[in-house]
């Protein structure tokens, strides 16, 4: 490219904000240019308004960098990506895309709207042919992308490369990290030496989010995956990595040995495109019987690919696995950030 495109990120000082803007540093495409956040951060230096908590201290680039309201304003860049807490993100992400700002959103507020495309770019790319249909309905020149729930994630890319033999029915149990609660999270009372069995809403999300990103696109509009899904959710203390354990059901009955083969040949959009974030597998298959583990395994390429390990006969369903990803990067925001890949490489954020 021979210039960089500006950017933004709303909800810059939280945890997933945070990850957004090391994402953003050094991106070949993108230039975070912008940083918004709630009112009483706004006017301050970001280094002063964010807690960081990622390694390290806040990039030398954005820490004088002067954090804005998270409203639509003169010189804010149309690529926004969203880090806002789901109880303020609606309505403003919605008023970001009335005034013709492209949103990319890690917030759950409109992912399963049926004209919001809930993309993972290997698995769904043609889900973008909604976004036609989205600006006609709202009326509005600009349009909000979501991507999924962390957990979800993980699931829909060890689910992906099974759907060629027709995913029946899905059992997940998912063991989450801790950063996964955001800043600063559960009190170490609750987590330390424990698992937590509950996560308030995350079941239902893996449940809906998965049968709609496994769908199909057709005659203009996104049709389910017709296939049941079961999630159980805990939180470990794990830092970082959302590690579960799946049983799966198929139509046809390929045997392990394809199975193992699908994985490894899987790929999708962003890897015939070369998009700067994207892996170039999207799934790593691990032969140890002990592996995937978060703290070995969660970063693998940059915390962009999901592993898979101990693939094996069902004695319940058919097969059974495990998967790994890392739930801030591969599972926020560094899933925004391929997503904005993939929208500028198809052409659709040219006004």
């Amino acid at each position: 490219m021979s210039e960089k495109i500006a950017v933004g990120v709303l909800g810059a000082t939280g945890t997933v904000g945070q990850q957004f803007v090391t994402q953003l540093q050094g991106h070949p495409w993108f230039d975070l240019a912008w940083l918004g956040a709630s009112a009483r951060s706004a006017g301050k230096r970001y280094a002063d308004a964010a807690h960081w908590n990622q390694d390290g201290s806040a990039p030398a680039s954005v820490a004088d960098m002067t954090v804005q309201e998270a409203k639509p304003a003169a010189g804010a860049p149309r690529l926004m990506f969203s880090a806002m807490d789901a109880s303020a993100a609606g309505a403003i992400e919605q008023a970001f895309a009335r005034a013709g700002h492209f949103v990319v959103s890690n917030a759950r507020n409109h992912r399963m709207l049926p004209d919001v495309p809930l993309l993972v770019p290997e698995i769904n790319a043609d889900h973008l042919g909604i976004l036609a249909a989205q600006r006609k309905n709202r009326g509005r020149p600009g349009a909000i992308v979501t991507n999924p729930n962390c957990s979800t994630i993980a699931l829909a890319l060890g689910l992906a490369p099974l759907k060629r033999f027709g995913i029946e029915k899905v059992m997940v149990t998912t063991m989450q990290a801790i950063s996964g609660a955001g800043y600063p999270g559960l009190p170490a009372m609750d987590i330390v030496a424990n698992a937590i069995p509950y996560i308030g809403g995350e079941e239902e999300k893996i449940e809906a989010e998965t049968q709609k990103i496994l769908g199909d696109f057709v005659d203009g509009e996104i049709r389910p995956l017709p296939a049941v899904v079961s999630a159980h959710c805990n939180r470990v203390q794990t830092i970082d990595g959302h590690l579960e354990s799946v049983s799966v059901a198929l139509a046809q009955k390929p045997g392990v040995d394809a199975l193992i083969r699908a994985f490894q040949d899987f790929r999708g959009i962003p890897q015939e495109k070369n998009l700067p974030t994207a892996p170039a597998r999207p799934v790593h298959w691990l032969p140890e019987l002990d592996r995937p583990q978060p703290r070995r395994d969660a970063m693998s390429e940059n915390g962009m690919a999901a592993s898979v390990g101990r693939v094996r006969e069902c004695p319940v369903l058919d097969y059974k696995f495990v998967v790994l990803a890392h739930n801030t990067i591969r599972g926020a925001a560094g899933a925004a950030v391929l997503n904005a890949e993939l929208l500028h490489a198809e052409g659709l954020l040219t006004p």
